[in-house]
């Protein structure tokens, strides 16, 4: 496999020399199947060939023993390259990430650093309570996801003061905590889902004896005002600025676009568009269809000509040829299926690329502008709400606040003809 990728004898002949040879030539195989392009593996044998010299000349002498020498070869690695170092943490992962990504090929059991999941937290002081999350309250995972992340960091608090036993909590130290993270800078709306997460865990943990009291009651909500905010939309003017910025001609770019396409034409959640398959596109009736809403219902829409020339395109010309259902896919090897999180990564960098200045920018504001769009062509929104998933009214109330274009006549005049 490796005469495929270099074609000097010479460097093959170096490679299978080096005392971790046969391993990066199972890594090399493992890439080959998975479609890695050239390019790609010549640019990671390389840094393994050096990976394997450190290791060897740190004392290594077997494979296992590799994963005690990431470490040190990486910031070997960077120091001797003084331009590589600005680009900091990316650099750095492109080397790591090669030589972790063989281990895990070639050492069964091995979890990468950049892969490791954090454990649950409190699974001594409070054992079964993320599967009461499922079992007695039925959470979806993306909401158990959520449990994790506020209590692993009210765990890293607690240790961080002293407080070893759940026995050990008391009012103030709730109310520290949550001041602790408001002073982090998180928004209202997290520290209210922070809230309700340390309420339910609370009383749990009292449930189940772990604690002598409920506290749950002292944990305050923050204040939060409905309709206080203004949903962080753009125009269709900068919606075009955004679209201009896609290079439709690679098969990244004819990707990007369909998903673009998909959120400012529907309005749809990056969860949404990142878990749509090729069985929710009806291309004999026109339809597509959004199964799994927020709401816990399903959305058809008539499939537009635009979205769907989009989609074809990318069918055609841009998709790994994958045997998964699922619609969308990275764009380079490994070829696994997107996440939302990569939906709301491509928007907010398009809306950077068009110097577009919104607050957290990504797939959530091209859904805002969707939004305003049918608000600005009047229509209701108890129409506007089953459009786009909206669970409650209350959601799409904020809408009714922003009338751009009666504000901009009043701000230019004096008024009287709109209040008239």
């Amino acid at each position: 496999m490796l005469e495929r990728y270099f074609v000097k004898p010479q460097t093959v002949d170096r490679i299978q020399a080096s005392w971790i040879g046969s391993e990066i030539e199972q890594y090399v195989d493992w890439l080959a199947e998975r479609d890695y392009s050239a390019a790609s593996v010549q640019t990671r044998v390389p840094i393994l060939m050096a990976f394997g010299e450190f290791a060897w000349a740190a004392g290594a002498r077997t494979v296992p023993e590799l994963p005690d020498h990431v470490d040190g070869f990486t910031v070997e690695w960077m120091a001797g390259r003084p331009a590589v170092r600005q680009g900091g943490r990316r650099i750095a992962m492109r080397t790591r990430g090669p030589i972790e990504q063989m281990l895990t090929v070639v050492i069964p059991g091995f979890a990468a650093k950049s892969r490791r999941r954090y454990p649950y937290p409190f699974v001594e002081a409070a054992p079964g309570f993320f599967e009461y999350l499922v079992s007695e309250r039925g959470l979806r995972p993306v909401t158990i996801d959520g449990y994790r992340h506020h209590l692993g960091r009210f765990e890293l608090f607690l240790a961080r003061i002293g407080v070893v036993k759940l026995s050990e909590l008391s009012p103030s130290i709730l109310s520290a905590f949550v001041a602790d993270r408001a002073s982090e800078g998180l928004q209202v709306t997290s520290l209210l889902d922070l809230s309700g997460v340390l309420r339910v865990f609370l009383r749990y943990a009292h449930r189940e004896g772990a604690i002598g009291r409920d506290l749950s009651g002292a944990v305050e909500w923050p204040l939060a005002y409905r309709l206080s905010s203004i949903p962080r939309s753009i125009t269709w003017e900068e919606v075009g600025l955004v679209l201009g910025g896609v290079d439709r001609r690679s098969p990244c770019g004819k990707r990007d676009w369909a998903i673009l396409m998909l959120l400012v034409t529907y309005g749809l959640r990056g969860r949404e568009v990142a878990g749509l398959t090729l069985d929710d596109i009806d291309w004999r009736r026109e339809h597509l269809r959004v199964p799994e809403r927020k709401a816990g219902h399903s959305t058809a829409y008539p499939l537009s000509t635009s979205v769907g020339e989009a989609l074809v395109d990318y069918l055609q010309h841009g998709r790994p040829q994958r045997n998964e259902r699922q619609l969308f896919f990275c764009a380079v090897a490994p070829f696994r299926p997107i996440t939302h999180g990569a939906v709301a990564s491509r928007a907010a960098h398009y809306l950077r690329k068009a110097q577009i200045d919104v607050p957290r920018p990504g797939s959530h504001t091209l859904r805002h502008t969707c939004v305003q769009r049918l608000v600005d062509a009047d229509f209701s929104l108890k129409t506007i709400g089953d459009f786009v998933g909206h669970r409650s009214p209350k959601s799409t109330e904020v809408y009714a606040k922003v009338a751009v274009e009666q504000l901009r006549e009043v701000a230019l005049g004096d008024g009287e003809e709109i209040l008239g």
